[in-house]
């Protein structure tokens, strides 16, 4: 005897989206306006976004992109290019490898603040325990990672 079996999936509201993905509904609904997760099916009666496990896993890795700091227009870009699978490789290698280099200078830059910050604990504590030699060689040293912060603004 052949048995049917039920097909239907979870579907999701879209708070349930926005609580699974991390990403506030507004979000949800401006990337599903612009272009960057494919429009979301309406319940029939309320004519509510509804998600299905397989929009929702799309905005699932669409969340994690945002998670890197990819901007929207990248975002864009990277999920029309996944219809074309090995076709457009090379630009969506092309775009990750253009966020892993963002991301290594925004670490970089994170480190020389967190640096300069460490200096001027450092500096502080000399002032405050009278040691004005010590603390004028850490002002000299935060004077030259001020410049190297500087620096790291036009690279």
């Amino acid at each position: 005897m052949w048995v049917s079996q039920s097909t239907t999936s979870r579907t999701y509201t879209i708070k349930e989206a926005a609580a699974l993905t991390g990403l506030p509904a507004s979000t949800l609904r401006y990337y599903e306006q612009i272009g960057v997760i494919p429009p979301v099916g309406r319940g029939e009666s309320s004519g509510h976004r509804v998600y299905d496990e397989a929009t929702l896993d799309k905005v699932m890795w669409v969340a994690c992109l945002a998670a890197t700091g990819m901007s929207v227009g990248d975002m864009r870009r990277y999920v029309a290019n996944g219809a074309a699978g090995a076709a457009a490789a090379a630009e969506q290698l092309e775009l990750m490898q253009a966020q892993a280099a963002r991301l290594e200078l925004e670490a970089r830059r994170l480190e020389l603040r967190t640096r300069y910050v460490r200096l001027k604990v450092d500096y502080w504590h000399a002032v405050a325990a009278g040691d004005t030699e010590r603390a004028e060689l850490i002002g000299a040293e935060a004077r030259s990672l001020a410049d190297a912060l500087h620096g790291t603004r036009e690279a």
